[in-house]
Order: structure tokens, then sequence, then C-alpha cells
């Protein structure tokens, strides 16, 4: 497989600190439970993302890396500013394209929904979320970035939808990734568990609570 045609995948996430993620699990859980679902739900996406052939993997992090941290990838901090324009930030560390970003919310990912990027022909990529927001965010010209993801209303249900119509009106063709749900809520942490793949770390972790408060 050429080099040239390879995405660099970028992990964007916080340090699983309790009390500063995953904060709408609690309750039913409590801060320590929900930094531990989400510290499985970031690992389980970093091993995910080592399975992809890329370019270079890069976590973009709000935090300090710990243990969770698998070997593999460059660490640079999110830069300053909201979401968007943090994500944005997280694109000027590419030097050239193609480049993907995903979230540490969902999981469930596996290394095949990454199979078209970069070498599909298109100008973009777009996973949206089933709460509105999206899952990844793609370029073949990540120098794009920027002019296209800031400004954009993060956070609510009509992100995606305003992401989407970004890239579309910039002329630029999308390619469509799969809707996927975001772990937010107890009710998506169980829903993302029963999608996760076999060994997911995420589904051990939240099964291990269930079975501590029997």
């Amino acid at each position: 497989m050429s080099a040239r045609l390879l995405a660099t995948l970028l992990v964007i996430a916080k340090e699983p600190v309790p009390g500063r993620v995953k904060t709408r699990l609690t309750p039913p859980y409590t801060s320590q439970e929900a930094a531990a679902l989400a510290e499985a739900a970031l690992a389980d996406t970093l091993h995910t993302v080592l399975k992809v052939p890329a370019r270079r993997r890069v976590l973009v992090l709000d935090g300090v890396p710990g243990p969770w941290l698998p070997p593999g990838f460059d660490i640079v901090a999110q830069g300053a500013g909201g979401l968007d324009e943090r994500i944005a930030a997280a694109f000027g560390h590419c030097d050239r394209g193609p480049a993907l970003l995903v979230g540490m919310d969902t999981p469930q990912l596996t290394a095949d929904l990454f199979a078209g990027v970069g070498r599909d022909g298109t100008d973009a990529w777009f996973g949206p979320a089933a709460d509105g927001g999206f899952w990844a965010l793609g370029f073949a010209d990540p120098a794009r970035a920027a002019a296209l993801v800031r400004g954009v209303p993060m956070s609510t249900a009509r992100t995606g939808a305003v992401q989407r119509r970004r890239l579309a009106e910039a002329g630029l063709s999308v390619s469509d990734l799969p809707v996927l749900r975001d772990v937010d809520t107890a009710a998506d942490a169980a829903a993302v568990a029963a999608c996760c793949p076999p060994g997911a770390r995420f589904t051990a972790t939240l099964n291990s609570l269930a079975e501590a408060r029997r």
C-alpha cells in the first residue's frame, strides 16, 4: 500500500480524571466509575486505531498520558478555546493529508470503518453521531480544516448538520461514514457496550461495575 495514501489518524481526548470526564454518567455512576468507563472507551479507541494502516497516529490530549496509552502514538497538547478551535488546531499538526480525527466516545469503533479514508478519492470524510454531533471528521487536505470547523456550534443537536453542510457548501466531495452512538449517558453506555467487539475494555468495565452493584 502506497504511503501517500495512508491517513494521519488523530484521536482527540481528555485525560480520564474523575470529575472531568463523562460527567453526564453521574448519577447513576460515581465520578470514579465514570472516569473508569472513559478510560476504557479511550483505550479501546486507541487500540482500534493501532490496527488501521496509517502514516502517523496522534493523540491530541487535554491532560497527561497514563497507563491506558499504548505505544505507537505521537502526543500533542490540545489547543486553547472551544471544541471547534481545538479540533481545528488538531488538524494543524498534520503536515499533509489525508487526515481523520475521531473522539474517545465511540469504543464500538472497528478498523474496517476506516477502510476508505484516504483511498476513495473524496475530499472529506464525515461520521455522524446519533445525538446530532459527529464522531469522525477528515480532510484530504487538512489545511482546509481551520476555515471549515471554526465557528461550528459544538455539543448541540445540530452540530453534525452544520458541520456537514459546511463541507458541502465549500464544494468538497464527502464520504459519509456510518452513524455511531456516543457514550454520554448511562443509557448510551449500555447500548454502546452491546455493540462493542468481543474483548472490548468498555464492555468489561461496564459489566464489572454492574456486578459490583449487585
